[in-house]
């Protein structure tokens, strides 16, 4: 599967041709529709939202608007962590308040422009002069912005170097045309001017907000990042009236016959939205080329378009660096798997046509208010399940050939265990539907082609099978007669293959070593994952979505994960020392191979010490037993007077007690009955 995906990206990346920037230009010159960009976000570190708050925002779209969905408590009872929640949502309003200037400049350049009449050919040379010195001033602007940011990391480097300043780059290089169009006294005519004009109103001019579901008790609170996206994207092309019951706030639809209100919340509807998540950077011409894509000729049922993300460069630490470099990889895979119709969503960026998601939407009612599910919230990859649905509903999904995303990677074992644990959860129970689909599609007469299958399969439970196998081969007592050299000889190719691309992706060919240790110590975290899955079969019950931790500190990982390393190497040695007693060389070679890249990966990914740590730690908690909670006592009914009585529950909620009076009226008669 790795080697068909890698074929089919090796065929896209040959005849992918960059769209170029005039025809972006001229497309979006008179284009109404607007992209709303969502970057859910729950305790995240200021700094790090505030970076991807600033590479939104500096897309260079017509209608641009990007809303903060914050999900933290909206009241936090640490005054750290409300101080912190604070600053977060202040951050809309820093960055609008930091744009106004160069938003006002380049808002009036144009209508100056326009206002001037220089006919439909060649402008003066007066007006190449005014579009320079527009230009540089915003290039010094980016400029000067750059040279302010405080660089602590690699990823604030990546966010000065590509984010701002290849954006100043870019603009420098239009200054560096006009200069020679100048000198050659020529011009570019009318409307190419306008165009540059404009372009410069696409990157100053945007919209910035925050929006808490948790203030509101008609949304839902499902505590993951599905219905967080899913609240705000019920709201939008709606007017909403707030209305307080029971010290709650409510929100209700406010029909267009009745006359709005300064208090209302109004969310306007957009073509595209734009999902983001709040640990990732976008270079400058995302949206613009993402949905240049999705409106050429034939991407009409292109429901999701975007481009897997890559990892940032420059990690201090080999886990970050090894973790990226397995990221790296998967974007090549993605774009392949595109190229035999088998895309699935990555949820950390993706623009996506509204229209598609009303398809496939949900609706129930919840305590008497409607919940409204777009993208599926029953496993915690997400955007695995809405890929399906997609399917179904006769939509396709599509990756572009290009690398304009980039995320962070976790920086210790114990953030990365929290990931990697989400990530092989739930594949199986998508299963079911992914055949449900297949029978739907082929009820529309849809060519589906095995290759499709082959990939969706894989991508889905490769996971659970590669795990319990990897296993196996650990564990089972197999002698030398087993082992053919045919099989060393079948993997050539792939660990060739693997390699090769691991250095195009600015990696070393031996890097498929450290990739193959790596795999190994995150057996159990795998192995828990796909249980988890299991369990959720079983059970019915939804698992708890568990962010990945993204803080300045180390992350402790559950002793458990940090333990079965040190016994994958000490079987790996006691089958070593086995089977050269037994003359079994091939086992033998295995086995040293296992044991060698284990303990490497255990020393440079997770280290001697941390270990230590994090097994004590394993330890202590075990032997803290929670204290029990003794039985809350009924209150004691107090009599109310009229001015003290909440008039305004008692009209809301109505009588609460209602069931539970009628079991204690049934109790009663049954003992009255036995007396």
């Amino acid at each position: 599967m790795y080697l068909l995906a890698r074929q089919g990206a090796l065929y896209r990346f040959r005849d992918h041709t960059r769209v170029p920037r005039g025809e972006l230009d001229r497309h979006f010159s008179s284009y109404d529709q607007g992209i709303t960009v969502l970057v859910p976000s729950y305790a995240e570190e200021v700094q790090v939202v505030r970076a991807t708050l600033w590479s939104a925002a500096l897309q260079e779209f017509p209608d641009l608007k990007v809303v903060l969905l914050l999900d933290d408590p909206p009241r936090p009872k640490d005054p750290a962590d409300a101080m912190k929640l604070d600053a977060t949502r202040a951050l809309a309003g820093e960055i609008s308040r930091a744009l106004a200037a160069p938003a006002a400049r380049a808002n009036a350049d144009l209508a100056a422009f326009r206002a001037r009449d220089t006919g439909t050919g060649p402008v003066p040379g007066a007006e190449v002069g005014a579009v320079i010195e527009a230009y540089e001033f915003a290039a010094s602007w980016l400029e000067e912005m750059a040279e302010a940011e405080a660089v602590e990391d690699h990823v604030e480097e990546f966010f000065v170097d590509l984010v701002l300043m290849g954006l100043a780059r870019e603009l420098r290089l239009t200054v560096l045309a006009l200069d020679a169009a100048r000198a050659q006294l020529t011009a570019p005519d009318h409307s190419r001017v306008e165009e540059l004009y404009l372009r410069l109103t696409w990157i100053f001019n945007v919209k910035t907000e925050f929006f808490e579901r948790k203030a509101y008790a008609s949304l839902s609170h499902e505590a993951n990042k599905a219905m967080n996206l899913n609240a705000y994207i019920s709201l939008m092309g709606g007017r909403w009236q707030r209305e307080v019951t029971d010290g709650n706030v409510v929100l209700r639809r406010r029909g267009a016959e009745f006359p709005g209100s300064a208090d209302d919340l109004v969310v306007p509807d957009t073509t595209y939205l734009l999902t983001l998540d709040a640990d990732s950077l976008l270079l400058r011409d995302y949206c613009l080329r993402l949905v240049y894509f999705l409106e050429s000729a034939g991407n009409d049922r292109v429901a999701v378009a975007q481009t897997p993300y890559s990892s940032f460069r420059g990690a201090p630490n080999r886990i970050e660096r090894i973790a990226g470099a397995s990221t790296d990889i998967q974007h090549i895979l993605h774009q392949g798997m595109t190229y035999y119709g088998a895309t699935f969503w990555v949820g950390a960026n993706a623009v996506i046509r509204k229209v598609a998601l009303e398809d496939i939407v949900e609706v129930e009612t919840v305590g008497g208010f409607e919940v409204r599910t777009y993208i599926q919230d029953r496993t915690v990859i997400e955007d695995t399940e809405s890929s399906v649905d997609l399917g179904t509903h006769g939509w396709t999904l599509s990756n572009y050939p290009e690398r304009l995303s980039y995320s962070a990677t976790p920086p210790d074992f114990g953030s990365l265990v929290v990931q990697r644990r989400r990530w092989a959860n739930g594949g199986l129970l998508i299963l079911p539907k992914l055949w449900n689909q297949v029978r739907q599609r082929r009820q529309r007469r849809e060519p589906i082609l095995f290759r499709e299958l082959l990939l969706r399969v894989n991508y889905m439970s490769s996971i659970a099978w590669a795990s319990f196998g990897l296993l196996f081969l650990l564990a089972y007592p197999y002698d030398s007669r087993l082992l053919s050299p045919l099989v060393l000889v079948a993997a050539l190719p792939y660990f060739i293959a693997m390699g090769s691309d691991l250095r195009d992706c600015g990696h070393r060919f031996s890097d498929i070593f450290r990739v193959y240790g790596f795999n190994l110590v995150l057996l159990p975290v795998n192995l828990a994952g796909v249980l988890k899955s299991l369990q959720q079969a079983f059970t019915g019950e939804k698992i708890p979505f568990v962010r990945t931790p993204k803080v300045k500190d180390r992350t402790a990982a559950p002793a458990v994960y940090v333990l079965v390393p040190y016994l994958i190497v000490s079987f790996s040695l006691f089958t070593l020392w086995r089977d050269a007693m037994l003359g079994n060389w091939g086992n033998v070679a295995f086995a040293a191979l296992n044991a060698a890249l284990a303990a490497f990966a255990i020393r440079a990914y997770i280290g001697v010490r941390n270990s230590l740590v994090d097994l004590s730690l394993g330890a202590i908690n075990c032997l803290y037993v929670k204290p029990r909670v003794p039985k809350a006592v009924p209150p004691a009914v107090v009599p109310k007077t009229a001015e003290e009585v909440d008039w305004q529950a008692l009209l809301y909620h109505g009588d609460r007690r209602l069931n539970r009076d009628l079991r204690g009226g049934t109790d009663r008669r049954r003992r009255v009955k036995q007396r």
